[in-house]
């Protein structure tokens, strides 16, 4: 049995050892997103079939970092850090950074989307995004 993943209408799971992808969107305008949404594009406001599916690559560039050493939720305990990056595919995200050491965290520093085992509320485990820096393929 394979371990389900956490937030399974955000991102996917790749074969063959490659980064997770990312289910965004993207616009007839060319503007592209994430999350996936259909409420509007923020650039034009084109609805409906104007927004389509995109899946985006998990690989982009740090914008900055930040360390939060006190976390009111005892289930994610401090400290722990949070990046902003850039995608590849155009993107901005914020999610947690894993395996960095502080000079990985520098602005401008690859990192790539992997799928960490996390515990569920249930006690179950289940699979959620984070991002390291980028691994030599």
């Amino acid at each position: 049995m394979t371990t389900p993943l956490l937030k399974p209408e955000l991102y996917a799971a790749c074969d063959g050892g490659d980064p997770p992808i990312l289910l965004g969107g993207r616009c007839t305008c060319g503007h592209v997103f994430f999350p996936m949404q259909t409420q509007g594009c923020e650039r034009c406001g084109a609805t409906g079939s104007a927004l389509a599916p995109a899946p985006l690559k998990g690989r982009g560039r740090l914008v900055a970092t930040a360390t939060v050493h006190l976390h009111a939720d005892p289930a994610r305990p401090a400290p722990f850090v949070v990046g902003t990056i850039a995608l590849d595919d155009g993107p901005v995200v914020r999610t947690l950074i894993i395996d960095a050491k502080p000079e990985e965290r520098r602005p401008g520093a690859r990192v790539e989307a992997v799928l960490i085992a996390v515990a569920r509320d249930d006690g179950t485990e289940a699979l959620d995004l984070r991002f390291r820096p980028e691994r030599a393929s």
